[in-house]
């Protein structure tokens, strides 16, 4: 059963009922559940710092005693570079074999190789052991979101997807709560080295289940995978075949989404990294004080990934179209993000209250990750499901470059100048909607005999 609709622009709209089955909310179950381990796997290493510092192979620096501080060399800095560069290569892999293998086979390769390079974590005994690792980590937990988006692409109607995304992606906050409390046992009973294996584990038991399941068999994709995207890359995969490299890199949409996590994914890890560090310059607060408030934002972030997420389905059910609908969501998020540039006059005026600059870079936290799931729905929009791993590997590779600029210029700047980087942020979203409106007017379908851009 279909309703029809027509958008702002006249455009008309075809809104598919939703599936039968309930099966795809266990599917997005799955993908939450795997989300939140890849994001306990690769925290491990930052959690169980503090019991680095009695292993004499890390080479803790002696300026540690001196200063009664804990001051690694370069050791520490080396082993998450490896991480953060192999994860960035991994994308642009990932996606392409994920869209070859398929979405059952190529997410079960990913997190069978993700659990296992984070279970040998344990066997380590040199920083060269570690930088090893965490190579092959970073490799596999790149297939994470390339398989993930692949498989709401196939399970869910074009207007549930973004809230789908929403939910999976809930589970980068998800781990914040549950990491300490399995780290802390795990590393309270039997050492660090254990901490590896607790995590590890998890996704091992996640491989079973997801082995179990009869993907394939239960899966009744959308009757939408396909009609809303370009007649000839569907006349590409109409045999099931992958649509060559070249084709994807020649396609506007591929660089709209790459570009728009190259803008924004490094304002998320700002957030992530440097949070405790905003509340301990500007507030005083130790990890321990400033603990609730951390908490605020990433509760408040899960929130802000569902509705975000959910928003632009819903307006899709009240008439919108889907390039309406998705761009009017994501405009909402950008929107949400300015109040950030006000974060740095927050000292001054509330010097002893942390609250107001915590519940702003709450909100913007909040529509970053209600962004994200809207834009991590574009590649379903204008692909074939054949190719949306691809794509979301692409974009992930950007993210990661983008990341590191990010990082660069806040390393640089947030002390001297902290207006220029959080309104860096608070525009990036502004500006990488603007570049993805320029690149892709439409998101929808171009008839064979029409150069017209209609929306499903």
């Amino acid at each position: 059963m279909s309703t029809n609709a027509t958008s702002l622009t006249g455009e008309s709209v075809t809104a598919s009922a939703p599936q039968s089955t309930n099966v795809r909310w266990f599917v997005c179950a799955l993908l939450f559940a795997a989300t939140t381990i890849n994001y306990m796997d690769r925290s491990v290493f930052s959690f169980i710092e503090p019991l680095l510092h009695d292993a004499p192979f890390m080479g803790w620096n002696a300026l540690a005693d001196r200063f009664h501080q804990p001051v690694f060399d370069n050791n520490y800095g080396n082993v998450i570079i490896f991480f953060q560069i192999a994860y960035g290569v991994g994308f642009l892999l990932a996606g392409r074999v994920i869209d070859k293998l398929g979405t059952k086979a190529g997410y079960a390769l990913a997190i069978f190789i993700w659990a296992l390079s984070s279970m040998s974590h344990s066997l380590v005994a040199s920083v060269a052991g570690f930088c090893l690792a965490r190579v092959f980590l970073g490799l596999g937990e790149s297939g994470n979101f390339p398989a993930a988006i692949k498989a709401t692409t196939e399970w869910f109607p074009i207007e549930e997807r973004g809230k789908a995304v929403g939910i999976f992606n809930s589970g980068t906050c998800a781990s914040f709560f549950l990491a300490p409390l399995l780290i802390s046992f795990a590393t309270g009973h039997f050492g660090w080295r254990a901490a590896f294996i607790a995590t590890g584990s998890l996704g091992m038991l996640w491989l079973i289940v997801w082995l179990c399941f009869p993907y394939n068999r239960l899966r009744r994709g959308s009757t939408q995978t396909q009609t809303n995207i370009d007649a000839d890359l569907v006349s590409q995969t109409a045999y099931g075949g992958n649509i060559p490299l070249s084709v994807l890199l020649l396609r506007p949409g591929t660089y709209a989404f790459a570009i728009g996590k190259g803008l924004t994914d490094g304002v998320w890890w700002f957030y992530l990294f440097y949070l405790p560090q905003i509340l301990n310059r500007n507030y005083g607060l130790d990890l321990k004080q400033a603990y609730w408030f951390i908490v605020t934002v990433y509760v408040i972030s899960t929130v802000g990934s569902i509705f975000g997420g959910s928003l632009s389905g819903w307006l899709m059910e009240h008439g919108y179209s889907v390039n309406n609908g998705r761009k009017l969501a994501m405009l909402f998020m950008a929107l949400l993000a300015l109040p950030l540039m006000l974060v740095p006059h927050m000292g001054a005026l509330f010097p002893s209250n942390p609250w107001p600059a915590t519940l702003i870079i709450a909100l913007a936290a909040a529509a970053h990750q209600g962004w994200s799931a809207n834009l991590f729905s574009t590649p379903g929009d204008m692909f074939p499901s054949t190719a949306v791993s691809t794509i979301v590997g692409i974009g992930g590779a950007f993210g990661a470059v983008g990341g590191a600029c990010f990082t660069w210029i806040v390393k640089r700047n947030l002390s001297l100048h902290p207006l220029l980087v959080f309104s860096v942020a608070a525009l990036a979203y502004v500006l990488a909607l603007a570049i993805f409106q320029l690149l892709v007017p439409r998101l929808g379908v171009k008839t064979e005999n029409s150069d017209t851009l209609q929306t499903a």
